[in-house]
């Protein structure tokens, strides 16, 4: 609920929720029927649109296919498959531009297009003089294996080199939501929980921006370094040294994994200390927080002065009674009969006063 709202403010019933009814309601859509096709064909999500997608790719015409080619620089064709960690799996699949957004339908229509342009049987009928068409035809299908398995893709996102892992310095040009918007959509694609919040603009709420800021300080990354390991363990057949070079390599990602999170936590902070927003709410709160002193501090002096002014007003009519009183007593004869001595005044006074004491 806003700010604003009141739960004891008076309300105004507009409308009411008309009575339920019975209706009949048959499952439709895409993703209906794609659940029943995966409990039909006993499928995972992933094996799934993997299929599905190459049933599309199937039935996709060879032209249109091979429009929108990608063209290969001479540095990218004299890869070498040996170096498969070095590559830049997406440029060498033609979806530089797509990156981690590249869906898998769009990979499977890659390398269906990559494999009719150098497979080496082709480039051998067309006279090709490239003695490393083998050589980059095997690239092609290391990458293809990477982008189409979710484990493997997920540690080469992880490290992709092609998205840097940097913020906007102090003095860079532009605003603050030009520079920082897509270094956020940049950092929430490793977040396990999807869709990530958005940094907004200067219309965004308070409570917007603080959530927004609390889910990047806590976030729960999927982003991992396997990728980077120095070591590969699947061709060591001894045991102990398995284990000692999985030990060598989960230390070395661990590291990684915390140097990452000082990172983020780094740039997060950053971000709240030039988000102009943060300040322009503290400055609202400690507005908001002054206006309550003041009005506490006038309603405090005003029930100050109440207190002193009935207190004044009380003294009056204790002293305006106590001179009818005494005026009685004096037209009395001080209660007393005949002639009044000086001793027998003072004792009926202090008696008096005693009176009033009590009073």
């Amino acid at each position: 609920l806003p700010e604003a709202w009141d739960a004891n403010a008076n309300k105004t019933v507009k409308a009411t929720i008309t009575a339920p009814k019975s209706k009949l309601l048959e499952p439709v859509s895409k993703s209906f029927q794609g659940f029943i096709r995966r409990k039909f064909h006993k499928r995972s999500i992933d094996e799934d649109e993997r299929i599905q997608s190459q049933i599309s790719l199937a039935n996709t015409p060879i032209e249109d296919i091979l429009s929108d080619d990608e063209e290969e620089s001479a540095e990218l064709l004299k890869s070498d498959p040996k170096d498969w960690k070095d590559l830049d799996h997406y440029a060498v699949m033609g979806l530089s531009k797509y990156r981690y957004k590249a869906t898998i339908d769009q990979v499977h229509r890659a390398f269906k297009k990559k494999a009719l342009k150098h497979h080496p049987d082709k480039k051998a009928s067309s006279g090709s003089k490239n003695h490393n068409d083998d050589a980059f035809f095997k690239c092609i299908q290391k990458s293809y294996d990477i982008l189409t398995n979710a484990e493997k893709r997920r540690h080469f996102d992880s490290v992709d080199p092609e998205i840097p892992d940097t913020f906007p310095k102090a003095k860079a040009e532009g605003s603050f939501f030009e520079l920082w918007t897509p270094v956020f959509e940049r950092e929430g694609r490793f977040s396990k929980k999807q869709p990530v919040p958005v940094l907004g603009d200067d219309n965004s709420t308070r409570q917007d921006v603080e959530d927004f800021y609390d889910f990047f300080f806590n976030l729960d990354s999927w982003r991992t370094f396997e990728y980077l390991d120095e070591k590969d363990t699947e061709g060591v057949d001894n045991r102990d040294d398995k284990r000692y070079l999985d030990r060598k390599n989960k230390a070395e990602r661990d590291r990684r994994k915390k140097e990452d999170n000082a990172r983020l936590r780094k740039l997060v902070e950053t971000a709240m200390e030039r988000d102009h927003r943060i300040q322009r709410f503290k400055e609202e709160e400690r507005t908001r927080r002054n206006a309550k002193r003041l009005a506490k501090e006038a309603e405090e002096k005003a029930a100050a002065e109440e207190k002193a002014r009935k207190e004044e007003e009380e003294r009056k009519l204790i002293r305006k009674e106590k001179k009818a009183i005494k005026e009685i007593m004096t037209e009395s004869n001080y209660f007393l009969s005949g002639d009044v001595q000086p001793a027998q005044l003072e004792a009926q006074l202090a008696k008096l006063d005693q009176l009033f004491e009590k009073l």
